[in-house]
């Protein structure tokens, strides 16, 4: 009898809760309609969208910046066209670095770089041919150089080449070098190892003047720097953008003091990069890119320094405006919501962007955080995970919570100058990236709906629950 009571009273609850759930959007006291709010859905498709170009970036990097990696590539993209990208270099004096008595021969200079994470394109059907020449100006470390400088080399000077496959997560067997004992194979990290003319490596470090290995600086205004790049005639395939971590130029040589021979390894630091980065676009992105006067169905999104998506929504906040607001209500927006969804077919073979970014531009039409995503600057801001912006694989698609901007948007408390979406790096866990100079990284693209077609499933969105507010 005493569990017959307990079930009764059980279900008796649960048909006095299910029955007082008939509107799941309600927000209030049940029981009372006066003191009841109403959360109203609205899914909209009146985004206005355009592909535009990215602004250049800051692409200098440093082993002490905080940004670690830089492209180098040549990636034949057949959706958004070519993209290649070079990378200059320093070469450094080694550090207390002295000639070494007796006779020198050397063995083999290897270039050493290491893969980092960010590899895109074809790793499997590609062959790569990288070439290194020397630089015909200097690299000066501390300076900022942007993906548009046109670096000067001599393309006669070819100082090494190496063809290879991509294999950014392979380790690798070399020698240690051990002074005075026998040299032990160990493995190593993914790397590319490009074989360096010798005579050249002995004229920059064996045979140099004392006066040039006496200051760091004349010995780069002497030796300037390198600038790698993948050969396009030797290159086959679709190619790829690789992501290389700055590293050494490393010598193996034999030291002979009478009937004493040693081998030994000198590091020569490789410690600073700038990449030169060049799009030619496909003729689909070329007519986005003279079309911005009117909303576009298609919106292509490009890393390193490539393609953004202008958004704007005037129509919405208009009609929010003109028939929600009056004298004696307000609106407060809920929750709203950007749904960004790539168009079928354009995810094989190559996937859509881990993430994207949003960000608007101030008065001044320099990047700013949208409310929301301002993490350190504004209350409502939730984090970065709240925020969005990651590509969620089972349900292709990005999604963006925008409510705190939408809300100041329509109470004129933030003027729209310019909102953008665009490819973002992964690297970052902490706060949203917006500054140019940090989607380097990015070498990923999404091709994604418009809102010029609204009757595409997969046209942008912009979801809002908002409430009328009696004032």
């Amino acid at each position: 009898m005493k569990f017959f009571r307990l079930d009764l009273l059980t279900l008796l609850i649960s048909l006095f809760i299910l029955n007082s759930c008939k509107n799941q959007d309600a927000v209030g006291l049940a029981g009372s309609t006066t003191g009841q709010l109403s959360g109203t859905l609205v899914d909209t498709s009146t985004i206005y969208t355009n592909t535009v170009l990215d602004d250049s970036v800051a692409t200098s990097v440093s082993a002490g910046s905080g940004t670690t990696k830089s492209p180098l590539g040549f990636f034949n993209d057949p959706i958004f066209g070519l993209t290649e990208s070079g990378l200059a270099t320093d070469i450094g004096l080694p550090v207390s670095y002295s000639p070494p008595s007796g006779t020198v021969v050397i063995d083999s200079a290897l270039l050493v770089l290491h893969y980092a994470d960010g590899f895109y394109g074809d790793s499997v059907a590609s062959n790569y041919k990288l070439n290194v020449y020397q630089l015909g100006e200097r690299f000066y470390s501390g300076t900022t150089y942007y993906n548009d400088k046109q670096w000067k080399y001599d393309p006669n000077n070819l100082l090494g080449s190496l063809t290879f496959k991509a294999r950014t997560h392979d380790s690798v067997k070399i020698y240690n070098i051990i002074t005075g004992k026998p040299d032990t194979l160990i493995k190593a990290a993914p790397q590319i190892r490009v074989p360096i003319n010798k005579n050249f490596v002995s004229s920059i470090l064996f045979n140099a003047s004392s006066t040039t290995l006496g200051s760091q600086t004349i010995y780069q205004n002497l030796i300037k720097g390198m600038y790698l790049t993948l050969d396009k005639t030797q290159t086959t395939g679709p190619g790829g953008i690789f992501m290389i971590k700055s590293d050494t130029l490393t010598v193996y040589y034999r030291n002979i003091n009478g009937s004493t021979i040693d081998t030994l390894s000198t590091k020569i630091p490789v410690s600073n990069f700038a990449a030169q980065i060049k799009h030619t676009p496909s003729a689909a992105v070329q007519t986005e890119l003279n079309n911005t006067s009117s909303s576009r169905p298609v919106i292509y999104l490009q890393g390193l320094a490539g393609l953004r998506a202008k958004i704007s929504f005037p129509g919405l906040l208009l009609n929010l405006r003109n028939s929600l607001l009056s004298k004696d209500s307000d609106i407060v927006i809920n929750r709203a919501e950007v749904v960004v969804t790539p168009q079928p077919g354009t995810d094989i073979p190559y996937k859509p962007s881990p993430k994207l970014t949003m960000y608007r531009l101030d008065i001044a039409h320099q990047r700013s955080y949208v409310e929301d995503a301002n993490t350190a600057g504004d209350a409502r801001s939730f984090g970065v995970g709240v925020f969005g912006g990651f590509y969620i694989p089972t349900k292709k698609q990005y999604h963006f919570v925008v409510t705190a901007y939408l809300q100041d948007l329509l109470q004129n408390r933030t003027i729209d100058y310019g909102t953008y979406i665009s490819p973002a790096d992964t690297t970052n866990k902490s706060t949203v990236d917006i500054l140019s100079s940090q989607i380097v990284a990015a070498t990923a693209r999404t091709v994604a709906g418009g809102g010029a077609d609204k009757t595409s499933p997969y046209r942008i969105k912009l979801n809002i629950i908002y409430t009328r507010v009696r004032k």
